[in-house]
């Protein structure tokens, strides 16, 4: 396999991961929960999908594979781990919408 891809996909996919978690968020804050799960699938698997490069990397260099520590290869890992944080944290956020939005119908019932 192609470290510098396997880099880029890592890259791309935590990227991706970070945006529709941020998304979902928005939707949240408009009400729109159902669009926010869907935008929680999607980042999850985005996710799954980074943790298998990610796990793919750590298995060749176990395995004997020498990789030299490069910007770009730490650069991927901070994207991954930024990543999961703001997908745990948006989570946080859309739970807090959904209640706030339970306290306003609730409000004008």
């Amino acid at each position: 396999m192609d470290l510098e891809r396997d880099i880029l996909n890592l890259i791309t996919y935590s990227g991706e991961a970070t945006s529709l978690s941020i998304e979902a968020i928005e939707y949240a804050r408009n009400g729109e929960f159902a669009k926010a799960e869907d935008c929680f699938k999607e980042a999850d698997e985005k996710l799954i999908m980074a943790h298998k490069v990610q796990t793919s990397l750590m298995h060749r260099e176990a395995a004997g594979e020498s990789f030299s520590m490069s910007i770009l290869l730490v650069h991927a890992q901070d994207h991954l781990m930024n990543s999961i944080t703001t997908n745990t944290l948006a989570k946080e956020f859309v739970k807090v919408f959904s209640e706030l939005e339970s306290l306003k119908k609730k409000g004008e019932a």
